[in-house]
Formats: structure tokens, C-alpha cells, sequence
């Protein structure tokens, strides 16, 4: 979504729903989840930063995390999503959600209903992310076990999924207009 894009600040409902912005390393998470927080005028959460120091030294030297390590961060995320409950509006979370039980765990922490971005590409495009950004902790080496660990969105979760593959700044921009079209579930 482009600058241009983004609604002024006022100009719109305040955000109904928390955006959980999810899918594997390298797919924009950060980059689509401060996209969306500017686009609705709320506050962007960074899931990256609240992984416990053992998580991130453990991926950086390339040991894929297990449902074990990924519960404490979940349940961070969680905390924080639910401080934001009684806030005029929702919020926006970047966190990969690779599994049900995780994304399970993130509804069940809050009041809000919760949309995920879930955003999907090929392989060879998000190795090549990964290969070319820099500072982060997460090496290439870890996709294969990512994509491994990933479960898909299904039917019967609120999800919008975004093409990766495709003109990305389109689709993030249509997701964004789906979601503000959305009335409140009730």
C-alpha cells in the first residue's frame, strides 16, 4: 500500500477488529502490519520484538523453534492484544501464526474479533526476500522448516489472504478497503 493510499487521519471508523498480519519469515509482515496501522490511524505491535532472547538466538543459529518455544511468545502477543481491548480501536500485529493452535491462542486473547493477513508467496520468492534483507535475526536456512510447520487458513477462520506473487501494493490495498466495508460481527 502506498502512501497515497492511506487514509487521513480521522477520515475513517476507528478500526473494529485486531489485523494479525501472518505468514512465514521473509513475506513483509512488518512491512504490511505498519502499512495497515497507518491505513486505519492504530497502533502496530512488532511480534519479533517480543520473542524471548533464548527464541532469537536459537533461530539465529539456525534451530527451528518448536511449539514450546513459540508458546511464551504467543502468549506475549496475546497480553498485548488483549491491553489493547478497551482502547477506542483495534490494533495491528505482525506475527507468522503458522498454526491454527497458534492463531487459536491470539483470538482467545482478546474481545475483538480478530482478521488475519495471512500473506502467501512461492518459495523462490521468499527465499529471495530473505537472501537480501539484512539485520535480522532469522536465517534463509529456516524457510524450509516454516513452510513445513505452516497451516493454512481455513474456511471457517477470518482470514484475507494476500498474494505475494502478485502487485502486493494492490492486494494489500483491497484488503484494507474489505476490511474497513466490514460491519462489527456482533
Amino acid at each position: 500500500m502506498t502512501a497515497d493510499a492511506a487514509s487521513p487521519a480521522g477520515a475513517q471508523e476507528p478500526l473494529a477488529f485486531n489485523l494479525v498480519v501472518m505468514g512465514v519469515s521473509g513475506s513483509g509482515k512488518s512491512t504490511a502490519g505498519a502499512a495497515l496501522a497507518d491505513r486505519f490511524d492504530t497502533d502496530f505491535i512488532e511480534g519479533d520484538q517480543l520473542h524471548p532472547a533464548a527464541n532469537v538466538a536459537k533461530m539465529a543459529a539456525g534451530t527451528p523453534l518448536d511449539d514450546n518455544d513459540r508458546l511464551p511468545w504467543l502468549k506475549a502477543i496475546g497480553r498485548r492484544m488483549a491491553e489493547a481491548d478497551d482502547a477506542a480501536k483495534g490494533i495491528v500485529v505482525a506475527c507468522s501464526s503458522l498454526k491454527r493452535s497458534y492463531r487459536d491462542i491470539l483470538r482467545a486473547a482478546t474481545r475483538r474479533p480478530v482478521i488475519f493477513i495471512f500473506l502467501d508467496g512461492s518459495h523462490a520468492l521468499l527465499k529471495e526476500r530473505m537472501l537480501t534483507r539484512t539485520s535480522h535475526f532469522m536465517p534463509p536456512s529456516l524457510l524450509d522448516s516454516q513452510l513445513a510447520t505452516l497451516e493454512r487458513p481455513t474456511e471457517d477462520e477470518d482470514f484475507i489472504r494476500i498474494d505475494l506473487d502478485g502487485d502486493i501494493d494492490a492486494e494489500l490495498e483491497a484488503a484494507a478497503d474489505a476490511i474497513a466495508a466490514r460491519p462489527l460481527a456482533g
